[in-house]
């Protein structure tokens, strides 16, 4: 199924529920999913066949953010809630603007995203340059420690994190702490405490405000069945989403639908994304500067 010879799943690993990770892999074209991921997406796909191409619009968000900040001066990526690497990683687009130049390290609680980008940076990336750790999103000072262990960022410089379509998943608190809410826009403010000076923050986050028509109605549906799977989801609207990157300057043109994001910052190279609006893409999206 992965196409590499090592088995899998990964030893602990649960399969006895659909894990938003592998389910966004097979949305992509990807392999390192199972039965139980692909049934749920193939149970979405049959009543939302735009899923797939919004998927695509997401994924090609992040090609064009690594792009515009790599020709800014950026070196330094640590993308959380990295997922599994399928249709072009970050440090994939970057080797073709600095060969040899950018360093990135992937960050998931995924076991399987962990272990199969594990697997493809030690056959296609420079151990050098290119790492993965295991770390939860919810610790951002464990998460930043264990960075920092790699010896491949220099936190006292310019990083850009990137935080794409993680933050509409929900981020519980730990059991026992007595809170309920999610945690998503206070962990989103350690990060940004956390980052140098110059440093960027980019997310993407699905919205059901000013979509179009339709499409709340598909959304309620959609959180419904992902709330029965283990990642129940969150939905934001346009200011809420901007308020995650606090006093940070946005970049132009600000918090958009994913395909407007510096649209010239494509390649030749990237998937077309067929939509008949901007808005049908369902994600905003932004970069900000420190």
């Amino acid at each position: 199924m992965t196409g590499l010879d090592e088995p899998f799943p990964p030893p602990g690993v649960d399969l006895s529920h659909p894990n938003v990770a592998r389910i966004y892999d097979y949305y992509l074209g990807g392999t390192t999913n199972w039965e139980i991921d692909r049934q749920f997406a193939d149970q979405i796909l049959e009543a939302y066949p735009i899923i797939r191409p919004i998927a695509h619009a997401n994924r090609m968000f992040l090609h064009r953010v690594v792009r515009h900040l790599v020709k800014s001066g950026i070196r330094q990526f640590v993308d959380i809630g990295s997922g599994v690497p399928t249709m072009g990683h970050a440090h994939e687009v970057a080797e073709h603007l600095a060969p040899g130049e950018v360093k990135v390290v992937y960050v998931d609680y995924e076991p399987v995203a962990v272990a199969h980008s594990r697997r493809v940076l030690n056959k296609h990336g420079d151990p050098s340059r290119h790492t993965v750790i295991h770390a939860d999103m919810r610790d951002p000072e464990r998460l930043w420690s264990r960075v920092a262990d790699t010896g491949l960022i220099d936190l006292s410089q310019p990083v850009a994190v990137l935080l794409i379509a993680v933050l509409h998943i929900q981020q519980p608190p730990a059991p026992g702490s007595g809170r309920t809410d999610d945690l998503g826009p206070c962990l989103v403010a350690t990060y940004r405490d956390l980052l140098a000076p110059g440093s960027y923050l980019a997310l993407s986050h699905v919205t059901d405000e000013g979509v179009p028509p339709g499409y709340p109605e598909m959304l309620a549906d959609l959180k419904r069945l992902y709330d029965t799977s283990s990642s129940p989801v969150v939905f934001r609207n346009r200011k809420e989403i901007a308020d995650l990157f606090g006093d940070f300057t946005l970049l132009e043109p600000g918090v958009t639908w994913t395909p407007l994001w510096h649209p010239e910052d494509a390649s030749d190279g990237d998937r077309t994304a067929h939509l008949a609006s901007p808005n049908e893409s369902l994600l905003l999206a932004g970069v900000a500067r420190k």
